[in-house]
């Protein structure tokens, strides 16, 4: 048994993105950050549907269109495949901690 909270780093420098579990068109990861974003004029353009839960942490998602979600504890995203989007900021005062399913 693993815990989605537990191993995490002191100290992150980068973001971390862990498998959990795949099989077929689906895969599920845990998503470590502290303080990072995308870079800038980078745009995630993804083949697949995107689930997305932040379980700890402060972020902020933008999207091509100009728009932006700010995510607290709790919430969730659902990303259609081709949205382009990106991470605009991921919280630098505390770990925040994502749970992804790609499908």
């Amino acid at each position: 048994m693993k815990n989605i909270f537990g191993n995490l780093p002191l100290i992150l420098s980068d973001e971390i993105t862990e498998m959990i579990a795949s099989s077929g068109n689906v895969r599920i990861e845990r998503i470590i950050s502290k303080g990072q974003a995308s870079p800038p004029d980078f745009w995630y353009d993804q083949e697949e549907n995107e689930f997305v839960i932040l379980l700890a942490g402060s972020a902020g998602i933008s999207y091509e269109d100009g728009s932006e979600e700010h995510l607290k504890r709790g919430d969730y995203l659902i990303i259609p495949a081709h949205k382009k989007h990106r991470v605009t900021y991921t919280a630098k005062d505390e770990t925040s901690i994502w749970l992804a399913v790609f499908y």
